[in-house]
C-alpha cells in the first residue's frame, strides 16, 4: 500500500503513524518513519510560519511517481507521505513519511531517500515569513549531494 496526501489541512503525525502501524502484516518487522515541522527560528531569524505553494494535480502526481519509485526500489510493504501545502504556522507539522519492510536498513533507507526527494525534486515552493519579512527557501548544495547518493 502506497498512500500520498498533499493537503492544505492541519494533521496529527501521531494520529497517521498510529493507523500506518496498526496496518502492518505479520510479517513485517521493521517501520521507520521521519516528521518535519516548521521551525520557530532559522539563520534568517524568527519564523512565524512557512509558506509552501505548490501545483495541486502535478505535485501530487509527482510526489506519488517518486512514492511509488522509492517503494518498489525498496521492496516496501507500505509507504505513507503526507505533506502539507499553504500557511503552515511555526512549531505545526509540514510533512510525515513512514516505510514498512521487514528489515530495518530498506525501511530507514527508504524514508531517507523520499524526504531527499521531497527536498530537492518535488515540485513545492517554499518561503518563510518573520518580523522582517518573507525570503524564499532553496535547496542546499548539502541537499543535492545526499540526494545524488540515491541515484548510486
Amino acid at each position: 500500500m502506497i498512500r500520498t496526501t498533499i493537503t492544505t489541512e492541519a494533521f496529527r503525525p501521531e494520529a497517521e503513524l498510529n493507523a500506518f502501524m496498526e496496518s502492518r502484516g505479520d510479517h513485517i518487522g521493521a517501520i521507520a518513519s521521519f516528521i518535519g515541522y516548521c521551525r520557530t527560528s532559522s539563520a534568517a531569524g524568527t519564523v512565524k510560519h512557512l509558506e509552501l505553494d505548490h501545483y495541486p494535480v502535478f505535485t501530487e502526481r509527482e510526489v506519488a511517481r517518486l512514492a511509488d519509485q522509492i517503494a518498489e526500489r525498496h521492496s516496501l510493504d507500505a509507504l505513507l507521505v503526507i505533506h502539507r501545502v499553504g500557511l503552515i504556522p511555526a512549531r505545526d507539522p509540514i510533512v510525515l513519511v513512514a516505510a514498512q519492510n521487514q528489515h530495518r536498513a530498506e525501511a530507514f533507507a527508504a524514508v531517507a531517500e523520499m524526504m531527499d526527494y521531497l527536498k530537492t525534486d518535488a515540485p513545492f515552493w517554499k518561503r518563510e515569513s518573520g518580523p522582517d519579512g518573507a525570503r524564499w527557501i532553496e535547496p542546499t548544495a548539502a541537499d543535492y549531494a545526499r540526494r545524488a547518493e540515491h541515484a548510486k
